[in-house]
């Protein structure tokens, strides 16, 4: 089976034309990481002369230093090469989603056209760690599958129309289980539709580092003082957040948002950490990779819904077996915030929350 590889992929000239220097993003990347140009260089497989020209290159561009030199202490970004590593890493945020599904799209397009093999499993689920791990052991497995990044509610949709074989999810655990399953309760049938769990996960306020703002709760989103990034209307994210004010006598909109709305977890985390927003709401694991605070609110339950019937199909077969094996579950238990103990087990949505009893009575 062919795999489909997209990477997002930027540069910039200067204004005689000149481009910046070939790796050098990838290069300011592991100053970043590392703190030492060295171990960088080391990374890359690159000369330590080769990186030195690079930057002498680059300071000639811009007029300005990306990197300082400390003895003793390695090296650290200018306050210019830190607005180029968030430039990198809000572009690859935000795009790799998008074309990690159409790289999907066109891998079975290929499949079909090349082969007669079976449709495969078709995945519509927002973007997300464990579903971006599953993604990398079905492509270790050369298994394929047809992935598409969409919410919740669109995802349903998709399952109700005969469109998706399994379609991401996710319930806050406690007080709004039931108040996010009733929203979503008109495309889910309570005696057909089975569960099939894949994690819980830690969500909250994600902080620039240091959290100077001194942002605690929620409430503190609502100050004048505080600049927020939103995820886009319609996102599971949003619409806990948006819940969570109003038991609170608040409304979303009077929180001082950034003009703009993300469309991942990954996304608000790279813009809080670009220094362009104080605080976002989404996942603890792309907090931690950026270096970022984290405020847990919630804990919440990510599963896939799918038919009955279609849990027993070949279709799925190695996808099950995958999502049950205690590599992938070992690998999910590495996401910070991520706990993988039910991953795999299937349940009826009565088994599965409580909440489900009421809102399904």
């Amino acid at each position: 089976m062919f795999k489909v590889q997209i990477q997002p992929k930027w540069t910039l000239h200067a204004a005689d034309g000149r481009p910046l220097p070939p790796k050098l993003i990838e290069l300011l990347l592991g100053v970043h990481a590392t703190g030492s140009l060295a171990a960088a260089c080391r990374e890359l497989g690159l000369s330590y002369r080769y990186a030195w020209g690079l930057l002498q290159d680059s300071q000639t561009l811009f007029g300005a230093p990306l990197l300082r030199m400390a003895r003793g202490r390695g090296a650290r970004l200018t306050a210019l090469g830190e607005r180029l590593v968030w430039a990198e890493q809000r572009i690859a945020a935000r795009l790799a989603p998008t074309l990690d599904s159409l790289a999907s799209e066109v891998e079975v397009e290929l499949g079909r056209a090349l082969s007669a093999q079976a449709a495969p499993p078709r995945v519509h689920a927002a973007h997300g760690f464990a579903v971006e791990t599953l993604r990398r052991f079905l492509d270790e497995a050369d298994a394929a599958v047809e992935l598409k990044y969409r919410s919740p509610g669109d995802a349903l949709d998709a399952l109700r129309a005969g469109a998706c074989d399994l379609a991401g999810v996710h319930l806050p655990i406690g007080a709004f289980e039931r108040d996010i399953l009733a929203h979503y309760a008109e495309r889910i049938d309570p005696h057909g539709d089975r569960v099939l769990h894949l994690a819980t996960r830690r969500i909250g306020l994600i902080l620039a580092p240091g959290n100077p703002k001194r942002i605690a709760a929620l409430a503190d989103l609502l100050r004048a003082d505080v600049r927020f990034i939103h995820r886009q209307p319609g996102s599971g994210a949003r619409l806990l957040l948006e819940r969570m004010l109003a038991r609170q006598g608040h409304s979303i909109r009077d929180v001082r948002g950034c003009g703009i709305d993300e469309l991942t977890h990954a996304a608000v985390a790279a813009y809080v950490a670009s220094g362009m927003a104080d605080a976002g709401f989404g996942l603890e694991t792309p907090a931690r990779r950026y270096g970022l605070e984290f405020v847990p609110v919630a804990s919440e339950h990510y599963f896939f819904l799918a038919r009955a019937s279609t849990l027993d199909s070949p279709a799925l077969s190695e996808l099950l077996a995958i999502l049950r094996s205690d590599r992938f579950r070992a690998e999910l238990g590495k996401l910070a915030g991520y706990d993988a103990g039910r991953c795999g087990e299937v349940q009826t949505l009565r088994e599965a929350f409580a909440a489900a009893r009421e809102v399904f009575s």
